[in-house]
């Protein structure tokens, strides 16, 4: 079982009366509502650093809990492109056909 912590939190009313709304369409409780609302935040941001290369694709899967076939799973259901961008590759393939011309 994951480890976690207490964190008291302020939300708005409008937010209070939505969790509430979701946790009854969904059969459970508005801590739960909330803290899945958490953690669906939590993966966009985590997809959002991994594409910006701001942080690795293992490290972002790690924060998750998840793999990184899981992580690979989610940016594409989120439509997020991780991995080298048509440009990256473009420079990349530029620069290794300057490095192996040069080894003839």
């Amino acid at each position: 079982m994951k480890k976690s912590k207490v964190v008291p939190l302020g939300i708005p009313d409008d937010l209070d009366e939505l969790a509430s709304l979701s946790a009854r369409e969904e059969h459970t409780d508005k801590a739960t509502a909330l803290r899945q609302w958490l953690h669906q935040g939590a993966a966009h941001y985590v997809l959002k650093l991994v594409a910006e290369g701001r942080i690795s694709l293992n490290h972002g899967a790690e924060l998750l809990g998840a793999s990184v076939y899981d992580l690979y799973s989610l940016a594409e259901s989120h439509g997020v492109e991780l991995g080298a961008t048509d440009e990256q590759r473009q420079k990349s393939r530029q620069l290794a056909a300057k490095l192996s011309f040069k080894d003839t």
